[in-house]
């Protein structure tokens, strides 16, 4: 939608496997088992309110039972529902603000799908059954795509770093997009906090390496910077 292409925002390779002790990507999965280990009440309240997962299945039995919530880029576009009502913007701003969000969110799909099929990495629960702990399970339910980037963080700081060009970097605001679920609201005092949260809850949720995160924030970032870029040049100002 305003990328050039799809890989215009590639990462780094990911950390190269291994299944030795002692090497870098087994310290990544180490760190993955060990976090789930006694969590902070915390540390579970982010995980659980990042989950996103707009089709969780859960067993009883012989049942399979599927529990329908709200998809990561919904919890973005309801963020902006939420910045909106506090800014108190008319109607040609808000759906403004939304449409340009909305692109960015798929346009940062877009970016990390494509290093998604690329790298085809491994999910943390299949890693750590095979060659750490083959009880563990993670607190989130392992998505069925590969692992690297993680998308949360890649539309997550995207999302944020434009809303930033388009409210301002110090948007204090109450976030209850999960209440309809049974989740507190929470609070963060810049758009840019609420994503460096929501990246980390996947690390906390058991379902992405460190470096997946981290290298998805920069992919974020980039990604969010150029379609600032865009917007400067065509000249839409702050809302």
């Amino acid at each position: 939608m305003l990328i050039d292409s799809c890989n215009q925002f590639k990462p780094i390779r990911p950390t190269n496997f291994s299944k030795d002790s002692g090497t870098a990507f087994y310290s990544l999965a180490k760190e993955v088992h060990d976090v789930s280990i006694n969590p902070p009440k915390e540390q579970l309240a982010i995980a659980s309110f990042w989950d996103c997962n707009p089709f969780a299945v859960s067993t009883e039995g012989h049942m399979m039972i599927g529990f329908k919530k709200i998809t990561p880029g919904g919890h973005w576009v309801n963020i902006v529902s939420i910045a909106a009502e506090k800014r108190k913007l008319d109607f040609n701003k808000y759906v403004e603000a939304q449409t340009i969000v909305s692109l960015t969110l798929m346009d940062a799909f877009i970016s990390c799908w494509d290093e998604k099929y690329r790298s085809n990495r491994i999910r943390p629960e299949t890693y750590i059954n095979r060659y750490i702990d083959p009880k563990w399970q993670p607190l989130l339910q392992t998505p069925p795509f590969p692992e690297y980037t993680s998308g949360h963080a890649v539309i997550s700081v995207a999302a944020a770093t434009v809303l930033e060009y388009l409210l301002g970097n110090n948007f204090s605001f109450s976030d209850n997009s999960e209440e309809l679920f049974g989740m507190k609201p929470r609070n963060f005092t810049s758009f840019m906090q609420a994503a460096k949260e929501a990246a980390i809850s996947r690390l906390y949720g058991g379902i992405h390496f460190r470096d997946s995160i981290d290298k998805g924030e920069t992919e974020g970032h980039s990604l969010g910077n150029f379609v600032i870029a865009r917007l400067i040049k065509s000249g839409v100002k702050p809302l």
